[in-house]
């Protein structure tokens, strides 16, 4: 007669236990608060267009609710030494020409500390909004939060 085909195999192997971490304990969650450097308001601001002042705000507010796991294409690391621990904020899903730069300085805060043209429009004035977010960014009080 042949075995039931149907039946459970039996695994002589236990079962793997895993280790979970309680995101909740390194995560305080939502809200998180944004704050923007005084020199990047007026970057900002600088005459744009309302609709890209509106995309810039629509993306803060997805960085306030989302916080660190912000996905992309809202949010981006920015590679390079210069930039390692910074990120750049993708309003309208990466199709705006401004990107703010920012950083997360407390558990349940971002900084954006510089806003500056699309890396592949302007190559030369993206990596300037880096190195001016770095160069704010250590300049900052280890109080700023």
């Amino acid at each position: 007669m042949s075995p039931d085909k149907r039946a459970p195999k039996r695994s002589s192997k236990k079962p793997k236990k895993t280790v979970r971490v309680r995101l909740a304990a390194l995560d305080p969650g939502p809200p998180y608060v944004v704050r923007w450097h005084p020199e990047a308001v007026g970057e900002r601001d600088a005459s744009w267009p309302p609709r890209e002042q509106t995309a810039i705000f629509h993306a803060v507010q997805k960085l306030e609710a989302e916080g660190p796991r912000l996905p992309h294409p809202h949010s981006s690391a920015i590679q390079g030494e210069v930039g390692r621990g910074f990120r750049e904020l993708r309003p309208r899903g990466g199709r705006s020409r401004w990107r703010p730069i920012y950083r997360q300085v407390a558990p349940d805060t971002f900084a954006i500390l510089a806003v500056g043209p699309e890396a592949a429009i302007d190559g030369a004035g993206f990596d300037a909004a880096v190195a001016r977010a770095r160069q704010r960014f250590d300049q900052l009080d280890s109080t700023y939060d």
